[in-house]
């Protein structure tokens, strides 16, 4: 369904709720979950939250999907540092370095394999996110065999310039393991990622011979979904959501 195509006379119900699942190494962790509940069979999302931690932004973006036809969740990176809000939860992750890249994986293959495992579900699983959350999701396409489609949100730090005990390996150099198509939305004003750093990653899919579609857009930086903030534009924040759609109904439908 694309955006506000919906039909007046139907009933698209949706649950939604806090759960626990079993993130990396069997952990449990908790996660927000939205589903509709009329009869059907639905692919599956998984979103991975951004640096800003596991918001009100990112239960909205998870509704979004359900609202649209997904089995949508959102598994808390950051719980294992502490609770509290938001910005508190998040103050603790970056004071720790951030959350190992191996346990990103464990943690969205859990939410994965949740998906998967409902009765409601079609079998197809597509990742998202958006900055942290955008490298995150090209790094769990390129280590995971999971994901039928993957979109990278304006992910920084995909093309690295340092490695850190977190991050030991640039997302970049996994491309060869990429298992799904990728489509990565990018303000040309931003500078993580730059417009360069855009194009390493886009020559490397292209030498990879990997499916992909990158969009770029005059007029934005970081962030520019985020209707919350300054970063917010309108016109290209909709063309970009009807592309995630379209990508997410071709690949998983």
């Amino acid at each position: 369904m694309q955006w506000n195509q919906f039909d007046t006379a139907g009933k698209d119900n949706m649950t939604c709720e806090v759960i626990e699942i079993a993130g990396n190494g069997g952990e449990m962790i908790n996660a927000y979950y939205a589903r509709p509940t009329g009869a059907g069979s639905y692919p599956g999302i998984v979103l991975v939250h951004h640096l800003p931690g596991w918001d009100e932004y990112y239960r909205e973006m998870t509704r979004r999907m359900a609202q649209h036809g997904y089995l949508a969740i959102s598994p808390n990176l950051y719980g294992r540092f502490g609770y509290g809000t938001p910005d508190d939860a998040a103050a603790k992750a970056r004071g720790a370095g951030g959350v190992p890249d191996a346990q990103v994986i464990g943690d969205m293959d859990g939410g994965a394999k949740f998906l998967r495992a409902q009765s409601n579900c079609n079998g197809k699983i597509g990742i998202i996110g958006t900055c942290s959350g955008g490298r995150h999701s090209v790094l769990c396409a390129s280590n995971s065999k999971s994901y039928d489609a993957c979109v990278d949100l304006w992910g920084g730090g995909v093309v690295q310039p340092e490695l850190t005990p977190q991050r030991p390996k640039a997302v970049i150099d996994m491309t060869a393991d990429l298992a799904c198509p990728v489509l990565g939305l990018f303000g040309n004003d931003d500078q993580n990622p730059s417009a360069e750093q855009v194009n390493q990653h886009e020559a490397a899919l292209k030498a990879a011979g990997k499916n992909y579609e990158f969009h770029r857009y005059d007029g934005a930086g970081h962030g520019f979904f985020y209707y919350q903030t300054p970063l917010y534009r309108q016109e290209q924040a909709m063309d970009g959501w009807s592309k995630v759609f379209a990508f997410f109904e071709k690949n998983l439908a």
